[in-house]
């Protein structure tokens, strides 16, 4: 042993990933089946830029109804009913960036962010679930 070796960094074994963060991985490759898998694109849109955000990116690259469709009776209230709103209006916009909703959006955004836990909670049992 070298007296400068006290001062050395241990390097230590990488950490195996969480279950969390496989899930993530798994939602990435698209490896995650819906609901959950729409959850999680939910969840993630709301935080990147709220509900508009989600909605024009689902439309843009998907079935935007049919991802509403599979992801409200999974929602617990308020959120269920929050969502629902939202999409209501969005879905009523004569045009796709049509900013009328912006206040409702808003408000739906804040919604949801007040209760996000109860989301995240749904997706961490499901990552629970999953072996790595």
């Amino acid at each position: 042993m070298n007296l400068f070796d006290i001062f050395r960094k241990k390097s230590e074994p990488p950490k195996p990933p969480s279950k969390w963060d496989l899930m993530w991985e798994m939602w990435a490759e698209g490896k995650i089946a819906s609901p959950i898998a729409d959850m999680m694109s939910y969840d993630s849109e709301v935080n990147n830029g709220g509900h508009a955000q989600y909605f024009f990116n689902t439309a843009n690259c998907s079935d935007l109804d049919a991802a509403v469709r599979r992801i409200l009776p999974a929602l617990p209230e308020p959120l269920k009913g929050n969502l629902a709103r939202a999409y209501e209006a969005f879905a009523s916009q004569p045009e796709i960036d049509d900013d009328s909703n912006d206040d409702l959006f808003s408000e739906c955004d804040d919604v949801f962010y007040e209760n996000e836990q109860l989301l995240l909670d749904i997706l961490e049992k499901h990552a629970d679930g999953l072996t790595l």
